[in-house]
């Protein structure tokens, strides 16, 4: 099973990086948005501190929405997805470890870039640390999440909008509580009640989802 689960990930990985320019498209996204929201309501420090963490997250959810709907399209364009399904391969394996490679794709990035955009919004030390804890736990719960609507769309023709509709309203939840938790650094009080329920929404999203999405995909596929 581990050699299996390698080589799988091997393969996202490589498919991944050969598309460098739809990679490149959801942190460029991220940049222009994080860049604008200043622009529009002014440069003052201590405005920029207090919308910091929720243009992030913001920014952060949309470029997911982005770079979401091709996670499991090219594999449906061109027949990969269902020869993996009758390969005897478990479906649940092969979606998460796809979920795994989005994440690492979508996410490395903009964890890499999370100090500088902290820096340009005036966040401090805590309130970045606090928000680097609510990216960890919250940006993979946005992937296994997000990959169930994107398995039961995987066959429209323009799925993107519905995509959307569907994974907007769900993800408000974990906006409300990172943006808490940061607001609470910022306020030196302890924000660990709400990185638990983060942690508690992710464990549960990764028990579960991988067999969601396999389910999708097979109803998808008829």
């Amino acid at each position: 099973m581990s050699r299996l689960w390698q080589g799988v990930l091997k393969r996202e990985l490589a498919l991944a990086y050969q598309q460098k320019t739809e990679l490149v498209q959801p942190l460029m996204f991220m940049l222009m948005v994080v860049t604008l929201f200043p622009l529009g309501i002014g440069p003052g420090p201590d405005t920029l501190q207090m919308i910091g963490p929720g243009v992030i997250w913001i920014a952060a959810i949309l470029s997911s929405l982005l770079g979401m709907e091709r996670l499991f399209r090219d594999d449906f364009q061109d027949g990969s997805l269902e020869q993996m399904m009758l390969s005897g391969i478990p479906v649940a394996l092969i979606a998460a470890v796809k979920v795994l490679t989005h994440w690492l794709v979508s996410t490395g990035p903009l964890l890499i870039m999370s100090p500088l955009l902290a820096m340009f919004l005036n966040l401090t030390v805590p309130m970045y640390i606090a928000l680097l804890c609510t990216l960890l736990l919250g940006t993979p719960l946005l992937s296994f999440v997000g990959a169930i609507a994107v398995g039961l769309t995987v066959s429209l023709q323009r799925g993107g909008i519905l995509l959307a509709l569907l994974l907007i309203p769900v993800f408000i939840p974990l906006l409300i509580f990172a943006t808490s938790a940061v607001d609470s650094a910022a306020l030196q009080l302890p924000y660990h009640p709400q990185l638990a329920i983060i942690g508690a929404m992710l464990l549960l999203a990764m028990a579960v989802s991988p067999f969601a999405i396999a389910y999708s995909l097979r109803v998808s596929q008829n």
